[in-house]
Order: structure tokens, then sequence, then C-alpha cells
């Protein structure tokens, strides 16, 4: 679940191949509206970034974790602009 995938990339950050793995995850399951904020609330925005911080020469991560950013950021409804901020 959201949660889960969160707390695999906020532990295991530092290896590349889980990293890009935990954002594949996460952008899958944040399309869907109702894991958007589950993500959010799961910090799940600052560990995207942190691995994506960690592995900046990593294309899978950087790849990978753009599209779980863009996915959990999605939605033009309050909440969906407050996960931009």
């Amino acid at each position: 679940d959201v949660a889960a995938a969160a707390a695999v990339l906020r532990v295991h950050a530092s290896v590349s191949r889980v990293a890009a793995a935990a954002c594949t995850r996460l952008a899958i399951l944040c399309m869907e509206d109702q894991n958007r904020q589950l993500a959010a609330g799961a910090d799940a925005v600052e560990a995207i970034v942190a691995a994506m911080r960690a592995h900046p020469q990593e294309e899978e991560v950087q790849t990978e974790g753009c599209w779980a950013l863009r996915n959990v950021c999605a939605g033009d409804d309050a909440a969906g602009l407050a996960r931009i901020q």
C-alpha cells in the first residue's frame, strides 16, 4: 500500500534499485485519486525528493521519481493544490 511504499523509500533511499522500485510503486498507486492524499500524509513527496537527491545521476530513479511526484501531486481540487505546495 501507499504507506508501505513510502516507508520502504525512506528506509532504503540509498539503494538506487530499491528507490526506483518504490517510486514506481508510488506512481502506480497514486494513479488512483484516493491514494494521492494518503501518499501526502505518509510524507511520500519528501521521501521521493530525498531519493532523487541521493541519486542525481541515476536515470531510473530520476524518471520514476518524476512520475511519482506527478501522480502524487495530481488533481485540481483543494487537496491537489495543497499537495503541489
